[in-house]
């Protein structure tokens, strides 16, 4: 065939590709596809920037990172680690209303899968970075139970070799005088007098250990990130204007689900984007968790994100100030942060009943009866309004939401054998009061 017919071959398919893309394919309007592919995981990056954290990306440290993530030594007891919570074999959470550590907390586990490219962490955003997140439950006495200069002591015994390729020479903290084997700003109050007592730049060195393990512990974390799912082909398909790869991919009624989701469901207000979440905080009057205290959400989440010693502006970030935008210009007070939370991602969510900040509603089908009625908020003001969703609708919009689970997209090394034991002999469990009950997770 002469190289002209084949030139002109092509424009035509150009042509008729790009005509078909700017016509209703299978009952979508252009504005509909647009939305959809802004739902699509193919248009979701690499994973943000940390200037927070410089070995974010530093493959040493995602090694060292999944090792202590599975490491119950790093624990009052020597049983519970990162992954007693954030289960891989459950998507990275545990199944639970609210999390078991050592003790029981006041909220629902987070799912941290793509957690990396939001700006906010934990239900209320009061850390700044996936590191300085990683660090909280490891003092709280209901999760880990512990201290830093417990966890201190156990990175000198166990991973100076691997701490020292990463952050340098790990110090020497063997002087007990100076640095007790046990000592932190927790609630023990034994653990608080020995920090108390010692010299500030004492407690900066052992500070700085425990914040290296967030910035490894992170560094692993950000290679969690979900997966294509059966919504995923739907939209591919679509694009490429392949209607029968489309009808293949999602039932009618998943379809007409869809429909409502961006549509009359008014979903995607809030569960936008690749990840189907805004990355931000809403009060949906979401009911009390029964016998808990009072939950203030992101009230009071920004105030404790704002004094938290390992923010972005902090002596242990490695960002400028001109990185810390979020924090600098974070909205501080107003009733609308009153009891609003973050919107969680959508992917996989029907494998992760049940459902809200402290795991309120048990199943799908009574989130959505929720949304539907929209109740008063039992604090500050719901955004809610009813949406007169007739039970067929209700019905298609769930079947939807199970079309967004898919398998997670994390690198297969790091996950071989999760459970496997330390190489190091584990430490002899210490016992720990559990005081107050708080937050946690």
């Amino acid at each position: 065939m002469p190289k002209s017919c084949l030139r002109l071959g092509f424009a035509i398919w150009v042509a008729g590709a790009a005509l078909a893309l700017s016509q209703p394919i299978s009952g979508w309007t252009k504005g509909e596809l647009a939305v959809l592919k802004d739902l699509w995981i193919g248009t979701l990056g690499p994973v943000r920037p940390d200037p927070s954290n410089a070995f974010a990306d530093d493959p040493r440290a995602v090694a060292i990172g999944h090792k202590l993530f599975f490491d119950t030594r790093f624990s009052a007891n020597g049983k519970v680690s990162c992954a007693a919570c954030h289960k891989p074999e459950l998507g990275f959470q545990d199944g639970l209303p609210l999390a078991k550590g050592i003790g029981t907390a006041n909220r629902r586990t987070m799912i941290i899968v793509g957690a990396a490219y939001g700006p906010w962490f934990f239900w209320d955003g009061r850390k700044d970075s996936q590191w300085a997140q990683a660090l909280a439950p490891m003092e709280n006495p209901v999760e880990h139970g512990a201290n830093r200069g417990l966890y201190a002591g156990l990175m000198a015994r166990h991973y100076a070799r691997d701490y020292a390729e990463i952050f340098g020479p790990m110090p020497d903290i063997s002087d007990r005088r100076r640095f007790p084997a046990s000592a932190g700003p927790v609630l023990d109050p034994a653990a608080r007098s020995a920090w108390e007592r010692m010299a500030a730049k004492d407690r900066d060195i052992i500070s700085r250990i425990f914040a290296n393990m967030g910035k490894a512990i992170a560094a692993y974390g950000r290679k969690i990130a979900p997966g294509p799912a059966r919504f995923d082909r739907f939209v591919k398909a679509l694009l490429a204007g392949d209607e029968r790869g489309a009808a293949a991919a999602l039932t009618p009624d998943e379809t007409a689900g869809l429909k409502i989701f961006i549509g009359k469901g008014e979903c995607t207000r809030c569960h936008n984007g690749p990840l189907l979440t805004d990355h931000d905080f809403h009060n949906t009057g979401v009911p009390a968790g029964r016998g808990l205290p009072p939950d203030y959400g992101r009230l009071a989440g920004v105030k404790a994100a704002l004094a938290d010693e390992f923010n972005c502006l902090s002596p242990y970030s490695d960002a400028e100030r001109q990185d810390c935008g979020e924090l600098l210009y974070a909205k501080k007070n107003g009733d609308a942060l009153l009891q609003a939370f973050k919107t969680p991602t959508l992917r996989n969510a029907a494998e992760r009943a049940p459902y809200m900040h402290a795991g309120q509603f048990a199943s799908l089908t009574a989130v959505l009866v929720h949304y539907n009625l929209a109740p008063p908020a039992p604090a500050g003001r719901s955004e809610l309004k009813p949406l007169s969703l007739s039970a067929k609708e209700l019905g298609q919009l769930e079947a939807f939401i199970r079309t967004l689970s898919g398998p997670l997209n994390t690198s297969p090394e790091f996950l071989k054998n999760p459970h496997a034991e330390p190489d190091a002999a584990r430490e002899k469990p210490r016992p720990s009061p559990l005081g107050a009950r708080p937050a946690g997770l």
